[in-house]
């Protein structure tokens, strides 16, 4: 995509899917595991298996556990030391977030997590869709210095949550990257192009994959209640070239 104005980034949660989304076009991967319960942080082998297949940035999701974004002290810990194993394995960015007790950005563990990051980018995930004053949020965000923040505009899914996205990137006036995600897909990304100025769109693509296995026990499930231990989530990459043949259209 010469000279193009916009990036594409897909989260992913294995080498498959990583190399679908590298193929379909993305620009970036946000890397991450369990995507089915929203993702959490993966291993670093994952990471270096991903990097010798793709040549393309990745950041990383530093995410110790599934729910909110109030951490423990160990929770804190371990959030930062994933952080610099990250850097020093070498990771384009880390993607994170925390928020205190009252719905506010946690503005001092931020600047720990971000003294910690080196070089790499940093970008707040979707604990921004759940803090209690998204105006306030970004001006503390842009005063960090973070790089980019991922939203679904405070709802469900990007559509539902575009008035806002709109408002926060025009009121971020490129000092911070506002990237929608949240459902974003081919049958939503013009929408976005046409009527606000975003240039960062991001998505999962996912597919969901019937396994293999011919012998099942259909008696015991091994997670969370209505999810069939025999669905395999995957990176769809005709649905990624086509967001990345829009994006190029757009360019």
């Amino acid at each position: 995509m010469k000279n193009k104005k916009y990036i594409l980034e897909c989260c992913v949660d294995s080498v498959e899917s990583a190399i679908n989304a590298s193929n379909g076009g993305a620009d970036r991967l946000e890397l991450c595991g369990n995507l089915i319960i929203g993702g959490t942080t993966p291993s670093l082998y994952l990471f270096e298996e991903i990097r010798k297949n793709c040549d393309i940035k990745i950041h990383v999701l530093i995410r110790p556990r599934f729910g909110d974004f109030l951490y423990t002290n160990y929770e804190k810990q371990i959030m930062k030391k994933e952080i610099e194993l990250f850097r020093d394995a070498g990771a384009d960015g880390i993607v994170v977030g925390c928020l205190d007790e009252n719905g506010d950005i946690d503005f001092e563990l931020m600047k720990e997590f971000i003294d910690l990051s080196g070089e790499m980018k940093v970008v707040l995930h979707r604990a921004f869709d759940v803090c209690k004053d998204p105006f306030v949020a970004l001006e503390k965000l842009i005063s960090l210095g973070i790089d980019t923040i991922l939203t679904s505009g405070q709802q469900n899914n990007c559509l539902d949550g575009i008035d806002l996205i709109k408002e926060l990137n025009d009121i971020a006036n490129d000092k911070i990257s506002i990237m929608a995600g949240g459902g974003m897909n081919s049958n939503v990304i013009e929408k976005f192009l046409n009527e606000t100025e975003v240039k960062s769109f991001h998505m999962s693509a996912k597919k969901v994959l019937e396994s293999k296995m011919k012998y099942r026990n259909l008696n015991v499930n091994m997670g969370m209640p209505g999810l069939s231990e025999y669905e395999i989530w995957r990176t769809n990459e005709d649905e990624v070239r086509k967001v990345y043949e829009i994006l190029k259209k757009y360019s």
